[in-house]
């Protein structure tokens, strides 16, 4: 019924920012090829030509909602000795078993597939993570210890959150977060051994 659909934003701000949270939503749900601009202008209560006069394309819509869901750049402020931490403790607070799932990890995990949108996800996750936690590293081979440090957050995310592995989701929590730590602060260190094998 119409008087279900949500009233349109009144000012050009607001109605980018409704836009752009219903793609969010949208694309997290559906994935980039499961759902088209008309549905998700619909969503935000305005036409499907206004999305594209705001965004320009659906591919433009994509990579806009893909910053907003991956615009959290709270794992790296604070004390770089805290990093394992900071990181153990997101991963374990987000995949608890009431918790559903981030936008930000349905979007890579239901838009990966099509080519050109598993290229604005890799680009996105490169500026927000990958890059900026290879420069908190030190030591032989950054890039590869923060891809791997990214690919353990993602694998853990998909086992416990999303397969639902016995092993993890009946895990205790902190014991849980104690072994991800561990991992992660041996992938963060660089000790002389490793420097001098790897020189």
């Amino acid at each position: 019924m119409a008087s279900d659909r949500p009233k349109r934003a009144k000012n050009a701000a607001a109605t980018r920012e409704a836009i752009l949270h219903s793609a969010l939503a949208a694309f997290s749900r559906h994935g980039y090829d499961g759902i088209g601009v008309r549905e998700i202008a619909q969503a935000a209560g305005v036409t499907g030509v206004l999305v594209n006069r705001y965004f320009g394309s659906k591919e433009e819509l994509f990579a806009a909602a893909v910053e907003l869901g991956f615009a959290d750049g709270s794992l790296f402020e604070g004390e770089s000795s805290m990093l394992a931490q900071r990181l153990a403790a997101k991963v374990i607070s987000k995949t608890e078993k009431d918790v559903e799932p981030s936008d930000a990890f349905l979007l890579l995990l239901r838009s990966a597939p099509n080519p050109r949108a598993a290229e604005i996800l890799r680009d996105s996750i490169a500026r927000h993570f990958e890059r900026p936690l290879q420069a908190s590293l030190r030591g032989p081979k950054t890039g590869e210890r923060a891809a791997m440090i990214l690919a353990v957050c993602m694998g853990l995310s998909l086992f416990r959150n999303v397969i639902g592995s016995k092993a993890l989701t009946d895990a205790n929590a902190a014991s849980l977060l104690g072994d991800l730590k561990a991992l992660f602060q041996r992938l963060i260190a660089a000790s002389a051994s490793r420097k001098k094998r790897n020189s």
